[in-house]
C-alpha cells in the first residue's frame, strides 16, 4: 500500500488542545508519523500514512481540521 501524504489546517492553537489532539492521535493512529507546525498560521498538522486519513480525523470532537489541497 502507498503512503499518503496529508496536510490539514487545523484550530489546535495551545498547548491544551495539542495535549488532547495528540492523545487522540496516538490512539487512533498508533502507527503512523505525524506533527503540527504550530508557528505556523494555520497550525498546520502532517500526517503520513497508508490509511485514509480524513475519514479518522475530520469529525474527531477535539479539534477542527481541514484537508489542504
Amino acid at each position: 500500500m502507498q503512503i499518503m501524504i496529508y496536510v490539514f489546517k487545523t484550530s489546535v492553537n495551545s498547548q491544551s488542545k495539542f495535549e488532547s489532539a495528540s492523545t487522540l492521535l496516538h490512539e487512533l493512529l498508533p502507527d503512523t508519523l505525524w506533527n503540527f507546525d504550530l508557528e505556523d498560521c494555520d497550525n498546520i498538522l502532517r500526517i503520513d500514512s497508508e490509511l485514509d486519513i480524513p475519514k479518522l480525523i475530520l469529525n474527531n470532537g477535539i479539534f477542527d481540521c481541514i484537508e489542504l489541497e
